[in-house]
């Protein structure tokens, strides 16, 4: 008998798993959908650094995007950008992840949302992330709430257990009446490993391609606020704005 009952368990739990991995396919896909309809953008984005030790006045620049993963950036006195996701497909995103699933243990406090949670694989995020992460011996979880009333992706939090590393929260408008895309982007950073804090410092600098800051202390938390306006939406952005130029 107990046989049985470990068979009937065995069987219930793959079949529910791949009930599971139909809806997450289902979800991504109406993300991903959602992010498809805007063809390409111009906007602008302002950029403020709230960081323990580190002064820097407000940034602001244009940035330009055409589906599928042409970006270019106005980046005067600027190293890199801040990674928000807005110019990455959900899809590309999850892609990211393995081991994916509904999340039913985290609650969320707004209606229409929902939590996957997946493991972070290193190697796919190589431009994206500090070097300390490939050295540091953990899986990152990372979860994705999705806002299932308009298919949008609001907030992507990487922790180790309960304890978080970053968190990147989305707030959207419509605009033209039928395109959603963020005014804000705010990345947290909560920093307690020590060659992770270092990193932190390091990147900043990158961010703001400087030395001129200063950092007097141990980064614990840190965030990035990343403001967009001036939206021009599905223009048909010609190709040559994103050409690399010949350096005389």
């Amino acid at each position: 008998m107990k046989k049985y009952i470990l068979a009937g368990a065995f069987i219930l739990l793959h079949f529910n798993t791949k009930a599971d991995d139909k809806i997450i396919d289902r979800f991504i896909y109406k993300t991903n959908y959602q992010f498809q309809k805007v063809k390409d953008f111009q906007a602008k984005m302002s950029v403020r650094l709230n960081v323990p030790g580190l002064r820097m006045p407000k940034k602001t620049y244009k940035v330009y995007y055409k589906h599928p993963n042409k970006f270019k950036a106005d980046t005067k006195g600027f190293g890199i950008l801040p990674n928000t996701g807005i110019f990455t497909s959900p899809e590309d995103n999850f892609d990211n992840l393995k081991n994916l699933k509904l999340n039913n243990n985290l609650s969320n406090e707004e209606e229409h949302c929902l939590t996957i949670t997946g493991t972070l694989i290193p190697d796919s995020l190589k431009a994206q992330f500090p070097s300390e992460y490939a050295k540091l011996t953990f899986d990152p979880l990372v979860d994705v709430v999705i806002d299932t009333s308009r298919w949008l992706i609001k907030t992507v939090t990487s922790r180790i257990d309960t304890v978080k590393l970053f968190e990147i929260t989305n707030n959207y408008n419509l605009y033209e009446g039928k395109f959603y895309l963020p005014k804000e982007s705010k990345v947290e950073y909560f920093i307690k490993d020590a060659r992770l804090a270092g990193w932190l410092k390091k990147d900043v600098k990158t961010l703001m391609n400087t030395n001129n800051l200063s950092a007097n202390s141990d980064v614990i938390k840190g965030s990035i606020i990343v403001n967009y306006s001036e939206y021009k939406i599905n223009k048909n952005l010609p190709d040559r704005i994103f050409k690399k130029r010949k350096k005389d």
